[in-house]
């Protein structure tokens, strides 16, 4: 056999699995970084807030109302049942405490924010009763302010454990 007889019988290159072989971890890598990218547009971690600075400048604001709460010697109790809260405020260092006709609690996710609730827990006698949605297992982080947004408490809470919580801001 010559030489031109063995060039002519060997098989074009898109025939040989070696070429193939090569280009296929690019061609992996490329799909990968595709998806990686469509992944990183159409999603949202929903960690970082849109007005991080704004919501930074009223950190003063805010802790304000915490300390407001600790002057007043605020305490709150809640009892969460399946989809009813029973809570009772009391104030031990302010004899002229005014209470309120509401109380607006939000439950947050420390990092899911989609789960998030807020609601109206409205007063009835010396306690306050309000419905919402129980929310999922796991540790919630818990916000209780008046109507006009003068005081806060915060707090955690295990879900579904034994769903009593005490606030206190002293």
């Amino acid at each position: 056999m010559t030489n031109t007889e063995e060039l002519c019988s060997q098989q074009p290159w898109y025939r040989e699995p070696w070429p193939w072989l090569l280009m296929l971890g690019p061609a992996i890598v490329i799909v990968a970084g595709i998806t990686t990218a469509w992944i990183a547009y159409s999603t949202s971690d929903g960690l970082v807030a849109e007005d991080y600075y704004k919501k930074g400048l009223v950190v003063d604001q805010t802790l304000a109302r915490s300390r407001e709460a600790t002057n007043l010697g605020l305490r709150f109790q809640a009892r969460f049942a399946a989809e009813t809260i029973d809570a009772a405020l009391s104030a031990t260092k302010s004899e002229s405490f005014s209470y309120p006709r509401i109380l607006r609690v939000t439950l947050s996710h420390p990092t899911r924010a989609g789960l998030d609730q807020q609601f109206v827990l409205d007063r009835l006698g010396d306690r306050y009763v309000g419905r919402f949605r129980l929310p999922a297992s796991g540790h919630w982080l818990v916000l209780v302010e008046d109507e006009s947004m003068s005081w806060r408490l915060m707090g955690n809470i295990v879900l579904p454990a034994n769903g009593e919580l005490t606030l206190s801001g002293e």
